[in-house]
């Protein structure tokens, strides 16, 4: 990896890492769904949370080294059932948080799994995702310097580790206060399960 990043002037690499930060920082899906894990299963489902969203954000990755972006462009209803399986799928965990009455050990480890099954449909079913990485990661390669495609897996792979560091400490964060709030458990559970049907619905309304 070292030799991909050398020859990239490190000035533009910082840069590149600090856009990225900032990305990663703010708001989005991915952090929403990591926050409403870690409320509900603590911060190891929180963190599990974003161990998923890495995982997804490595195939969209690869996708955009590849040049894959193009065709999805091109035909973006192929993405659509995979949508709308992603929404489905925020709904079941939306409804197994409604109905949720505790924790312990063996649900904690059954939602630290569900967390990061979940985060990994929600990045991989955003169709804008590997487009928006393509578009990122595109302009700080340079021809000149080697192939592109090895440049933009490179960059991605720090723009996944930073993604992933940031949105695993929001969903920690966002654990270690859901435990501070353990009496009100069923309260937290809900609320996560609203945030889920809200992700879901993001999902299906999205052009």
């Amino acid at each position: 990896m070292l030799h991909i990043l050398y020859p990239l002037p490190w000035p533009d690499l910082m840069a590149f890492v600090l856009a990225g930060l900032a990305l990663n920082l703010a708001p989005g899906s991915d952090v929403f769904f990591a926050t409403a894990s870690g409320l509900q299963g603590g911060p190891r489902a929180g963190m599990a949370a974003g161990i998923g969203t890495g995982l997804g954000s490595l195939v969209n990755v690869s996708l955009a080294a590849l040049g894959l972006a193009a065709l999805v462009q091109a035909h973006p209803e192929s993405l659509v059932i995979l949508r709308y399986a992603g929404a489905v799928y925020l709904l079941y965990i939306a409804w197994k948080s409604w109905t949720a009455r505790g924790t312990g050990t063996a649900q904690g480890a059954r939602l630290m799994g569900a967390a990061l099954r979940g985060a990994f449909w929600v990045n991989l079913a955003n169709p804008k995702t590997v487009l928006f990485i393509f578009a990122f990661l595109t302009p700080f390669a340079d021809p000149a310097l080697g192939p592109v495609g090895w440049q933009i897996l490179g960059l991605g792979l720090i723009f996944t580790a930073t993604g992933t560091l940031v949105t695993g400490c929001y969903g920690a964060l966002a654990g270690l206060a859901g435990q501070r709030l353990s009496a009100r458990l069923g309260i937290l559970n809900k609320l996560a399960a609203l945030v889920f049907v809200a992700l879901a619905g993001k999902l299906m309304i999205m052009e």
